[in-house]
């Protein structure tokens, strides 16, 4: 597949210059860092979040964990990690557990740690486990203008 239709396409409306750097077949973002060569920390990765008003990402460096009680309290809501087997109907043109980190693409409701804010360079899935989207971290700012900023992750 090597990148989902649905963000191609929001790559394209919003001019966005990448590339699509590959890599052999990996199963989470560590991984996929290991095997790109990418400092895992330029890895933004979504965590999947739903309350009864509905799903939302959470956009955090792949290295990073989301703090969950914390985001409750920012956000003032009774938020919970959601289950990998609900992905498949919130990113239909991807692999399970392959999210881009596109929230706005997906007509999802968008959170933007504020560690993904200063990078040069920013690398996240595809949509596949075998490539990455490598943008410039002021065009991952353009792809997410609007979402609200925080910092909502630490690292373990």
């Amino acid at each position: 597949m090597a990148i989902a239709e649905t963000v191609k396409n929001y790559l394209a409306q919003k001019t966005i210059d990448y590339t699509l750097p590959s890599h052999p077949h990996s199963g989470s973002s560590h991984e996929s860092a290991e095997a790109s060569h990418v400092r895992e920390d330029h890895i933004a990765k979504g965590v999947i979040v739903k309350d009864a008003s509905g799903y939302a990402m959470v956009v955090v460096p792949a290295i990073h964990y989301v703090e969950m009680k914390h985001l409750r309290k920012e956000l003032d809501r009774e938020l919970e990690l959601v289950d990998e087997a609900e992905f498949s109907k919130l990113f239909p043109d991807c692999e399970p557990g392959a999210v881009p980190p596109l929230g706005p693409a997906y007509q999802i409701e968008t959170f933007l740690d504020e560690a993904l804010t200063t990078l040069a360079n920013v690398y996240f899935e595809a949509g596949d486990h075998e490539h990455l989207v490598h943008i410039s971290g002021e065009d991952f700012k353009t792809l997410l203008t609007g979402v609200r900023h925080g910092h909502y992750s630490h690292v373990d």
